[in-house]
């Protein structure tokens, strides 16, 4: 090495060394998802709606759970979850905690709901349980959501991919959004969940070899435990009743559980394939499927941030801009480690486009559903069945153009993880007040779930908004672990780090930390519900099928003693 140091961009340049073999993988993998929209869209052809749609209701057990975990996995947290363990530490894994609580919920409440109504669309349910006006309330939060979401998702590996390569993250957005809108516009709910187990695989076998070879350089588990301890990364979160700690014992614990039952249980992507099962006990199967795979996932997510901070502990890539956005620090860690080993970065940049490919796919899959079902189905004439696959193949076409264009507001913004998990809180969390106010309060009329939800709504997405508008104004900043670039081998420009001084400026309700913006809108929806059903005499919905096992149970007891009374004063 010479003594003159190189500049941070040559440094840069110099691990953009994707060769001819990683793109032939790169290629090989989209072309296999290609193959499997082709084989289910002209070999064996849907034959109904419902296999487009749901699969015939005969999916098998195990592609369904690779498909859920690789749908709600995907390559935002896949580099997102890194990224978070390194600036911040470990609190964030503690929000398995809330994962494990809305399996046992969505198991003994939602599903056993749905699966016995045999819906296509989970906010068909609203209907029954209200009437048309919370369905279609319930649909439009939902594509509003997906709408936010779906863009990031394109983003996430077009960001990992021009890490690696140098190639323009337009060029790379347009490119997945035509391979996925290609297979999922053919091949239906089919095609969907067996890309996803192709995809899961890849995914998970890229970090695998990261982790295994990143740890040797580093010098194995030992020395990545001791980086992270003496900079105080590895901890618990704090027992904090103060609602802006960005992770407190109560945010990943209580919030995270409202965070994970509006993303899962009211979440049309992932209600679709639990009733795609035949059978009700393979849907509570595939909820723990899901669980499983999400811990494994998440783990090893959060080991590779800690294992960056022990490769760069003396050289932070970020302060010297070495890399250019935080979410490409897994990019830089897998081309600094498995760069010379030809394929290897290939893998890698397959597995998070995979991550990413499930998710969008699933996505355009169910808003196709959701626009036939809860959009048209209600109030326009019944359709053809040529008709309705035109229908619903349009959608997947239209959906996706409107992603890749989004992309570009989507680059203007900040940390994807954070990003993503505001929008989908803010979102779904008034959502979630209406379905878990419909399944355990019987009184509650479609007049005061409705007037909940959208007050709800408003004021998480005013919460959402103002906080991240005081980020982006630099005026509210979390407290990050210590970095250091004191041992850097190359120039940068000096970093200089700015301070939240005025953070007192910026009221408290916009402080709160994202991980309480679901349970935030769920609280306000319900209270605000409650109170306007004060207006009328409460009356019980008749369809006791609409409410959770347990709440059925004392509605039928309840009929029983009321039929008893009326036979003694007789």
């Amino acid at each position: 090495m010479s003594e003159e140091k190189l500049h941070v961009s040559e440094v840069r340049l110099s691990l953009q060394h994707f060769a001819w073999f990683d793109y032939v993988l790169f290629i090989f993998m989209l072309t296999i998802c290609g193959g499997i929209g082709v084989y289910f869209g002209f070999v064996k052809k849907q034959s109904s709606t419902q296999d487009y749609l749901m699969g015939g209701r005969n999916m098998k057990l195990l592609p369904v759970c690779f498909s859920l975990v690789a749908s709600f996995i995907s390559g935002i947290s896949l580099l997102g979850i890194p990224t978070e363990l390194y600036i911040y530490g470990t609190p964030y894994v503690f929000t398995l905690i809330g994962t494990l609580l809305m399996s046992v919920i969505i198991s003994y409440t939602f599903l056993p709901i749905l699966h016995e109504l045999k819906l296509t669309s989970a906010y068909e349910y609203l209907e029954l349980r209200y009437d048309k006006r919370l369905r279609v309330f319930g649909s439009v939060i939902f594509t509003v959501y997906l709408m936010a979401w779906l863009p990031i998702v394109v983003y996430v590996p077009a960001l990992a991919f021009n890490q690696v390569t140098g190639v323009n993250i337009h060029i790379t957005t347009s490119a997945v959004c035509i391979v996925c809108i290609f297979y999922t516009s053919l091949g239906g709910l089919k095609a969907v969940v067996w890309t996803d187990v192709i995809q899961t695989i890849v995914m998970i076998g890229a970090m695998i070899i990261v982790v295994i070879k990143g740890t040797i350089i580093a010098g194995g588990f030992q020395e990545v435990f001791r980086e992270n301890w003496n900079t105080g990364r590895l901890e618990i979160p704090p027992v904090s009743l103060d609602l802006t700690v960005r992770h407190s014992i109560w945010s990943v614990s209580i919030g995270s559980t409202f965070y994970w039952i509006g993303n899962v249980a009211v979440n049309q992507s992932m209600i679709q394939r639990f009733l795609a099962l035949r059978e009700l006990k393979s849907s509570i199967r595939a909820v723990w499927g899901f669980l499983f795979g999400v811990v494994f996932i998440m783990l090893i997510c959060g080991y590779s941030g800690l294992l960056a901070f022990a490769k760069y502990h003396d050289c932070d890539p970020l302060d010297s801009k070495l890399a250019l956005a935080k979410d490409q620090l897994l990019p830089l860690l897998v081309m600094d480690v498995l760069g010379d080993w030809p394929g290897m970065p290939g893998i890698f940049v397959a597995g998070v486009f995979s991550a990413s490919l499930s998710s969008l796919s699933t996505g355009l899959n169910s808003m196709a559903a959701v626009v036939l079902e809860d959009f048209w189905k209600p109030f326009f004439k019944e359709l053809t069945h040529r008709q309705t696959q035109i229908l619903v193949r349009s959608v997947v076409v239209i959906l996706g153009v409107i992603c890749v264009g989004l992309v570009f507001v989507v680059e203007m913004l900040g940390s994807v993880l954070q990003l993503t998990m505001s929008l989908s809180s803010a979102s779904m969390g008034p959502l979630a007040g209406v379905f878990l106010m419909g399944m355990f309060l019987p009184f509650i009329d479609s007049t005061s779930a409705l007037s909940g939800g959208i007050i709800g709504l408003t004021s998480a997405w005013w919460i959402a908004a103002q906080s991240q508008l005081a980020q982006a104004r630099g005026l509210l900043m979390s407290n990050e672990k210590q970095r250091f670039t004191h041992n850097c081998t190359y120039d940068f420009d000096q970093f200089v780090p700015s301070v939240a001084d005025a953070e007192s400026e910026v009221p408290y309700l916009y402080r709160i930390s994202f991980m309480w913006f679901t349970a935030f809108g769920c609280m306000v929806t319900i209270g605000i519900g409650c109170i306007v059903n004060l207006r009328r005499t409460a009356k019980v919905h008749h369809d006791h099928r609409l409410f959770a096992p347990f709440i059925r149970r004392w509605l039928e007891k309840d009929k029983i003693h009321q039929m008893y009374m009326k036979n003694i004063e007789k």
